[in-house]
Formats: structure tokens, sequence, C-alpha cells
């Protein structure tokens, strides 16, 4: 390798680092030919405010143009999403999610730590999701901060966000309407809340995840779910 080619590697090298360290965001490459990015939603899912400069946050006007980007470049294969969040602003989180929906790779998810209130449209918003056993699904009615009117207008608008939440989980996750509703809304678990925490298999048994396993299980799946698009892909073999 000349000189040119080191500094041209070093060049590369140093860009995924502060990607990384910036966004939570890394393309992995295959022996130069399959590429694969790996999105970390990590923290708070922060909106259109700021967090606490102590918080750790998943940047919602940084993830959705570089998914744009991922749809527009045809080195990338397929997307793996490490999701370990207590959950944060709703219409960010929905639009993460319904872009992670709509991209044309395949896309698979992993929980790890957690993925809490609006993390869980983003577990289920790729094709084929995994949790760890230790892992934990938390659901749990909408809530707001600051002050709140006591009007009809207001709990009508509640309703009309947890419907979008539940609308998209439904149809994402192999749950009916009605049981992530009534998960949402249990009295019996959270002494001080309403909502339902799931460990693992238990997440699995209720339908919001796909499967129990970890980083190897999952890769192996993208892996399987990448080489079936390429053979079925016009001039496949």
């Amino acid at each position: 390798m000349n000189q040119d080619e080191k500094k041209n590697e070093k060049e590369i090298e140093e860009k995924q680092d502060e990607k990384l360290e910036e966004y939570g965001q890394v393309t992995l490459e295959e022996n130069g030919k399959k590429k694969i990015h790996l999105l970390s939603i990590i923290g708070e899912v922060e909106g259109h405010e700021n967090a606490p400069s102590n918080s750790k946050t998943t940047k919602y006007d940084h993830v959705l143009p570089m998914l744009a980007q991922l749809e527009d470049d045809d080195k990338i294969k397929g997307m793996l999403v490490l999701l370990n969040t207590s959950g944060g602003d709703v219409d960010a989180g929905l639009a993460i999610a319904e872009m992670i929906a709509s991209l044309s790779i395949p896309t698979v998810s992993l929980v790890l730590g957690g993925s809490h209130s609006i993390g869980v449209p983003l577990a289920v918003s790729t094709d084929y999701s995994f949790i760890v056993p230790t892992g934990t699904i938390m659901v749990h009615p909408v809530r707001m901060t600051g002050m709140v009117i006591g009007a009809s207008q207001t709990y009508e608008y509640f309703e009309m966000i947890q419907d979008r939440i539940i609308g998209f989980i439904s149809k994402h996750a192999s749950i009916a309407y009605d049981q992530v509703k009534k998960l949402m809304l249990n009295t019996e678990m959270l002494t001080r809340d309403l909502g339902t925490v799931l460990v693992g298999e238990e997440a699995v048994k209720q339908g919001l995840i796909n499967q129990v396993g970890g980083i190897k299980e999952a890769f192996g799946k993208l892996h399987q779910m990448m080489d079936e698009r390429e053979k079925n892909a016009p001039g496949g073999c």
C-alpha cells in the first residue's frame, strides 16, 4: 500500500469514527461487497426542543437525512437498528419509525437494554425484530409535560396521539390494535402509572417482537434477508 492509499484509508477511518461519535451511526462493509448501515437509537429521542446537555439523545434531525441518504445509496444493502431508549418526542419518534418502515432495503432491529414508550414503534418498524433475554419493552399512555388545559379537546388530542402510536404498532407487529391498547392502559403492573413492561420472551409471546436473540442472530437474519433480496432481484442467481 502506497502513501496516498494509506492517507485515504486513514481519512475514511477518521470520518467513520466522527460519524459514530456524533450520530451513533456507521457503515459496516463485508469484504468490499455488502455494506450494512448501523443505526443506534440511544437515550432520549429528541424532537424540536433540545434535551438537557447531560442527557444521551438521538436527534431526529440527524437521523432523517441519513435515512434518506441510505435509500438513495445503491451500495447500502441492509440496516441494523440497535435500541436502548427511554422514549422521547412522539412526533420525532414516529417520523423516524415511518422512515425506517418505508426503506426498500432489508432492516432488522435489536432491543438491548430497553425500548420504552415511543421506542416501541421504533423497535417494530423494521422488517424483523430481536430482543435480548433481559431486554425490556414498556408500553404506556402518552405523557405530556408542562401545563395541560383541562378541556375535552385536550383529552381528544391525547386519544388521537395514542391512536397513531397504537395503529403503527399493530400494523408493523403481530399484535392486534385492541391488545396493544390493553397493554397500554393496564393498571395492574405499575403502581403509580398505567402500562405494561415486557421482558425478553414476554415481548415475543405478545407479538410485539419477532424473536429473542442477540447481535449474532440479528446479523445472521439480516444477511439472510439481504441474500434473498439479491437472489430475487432481476438478473439474480
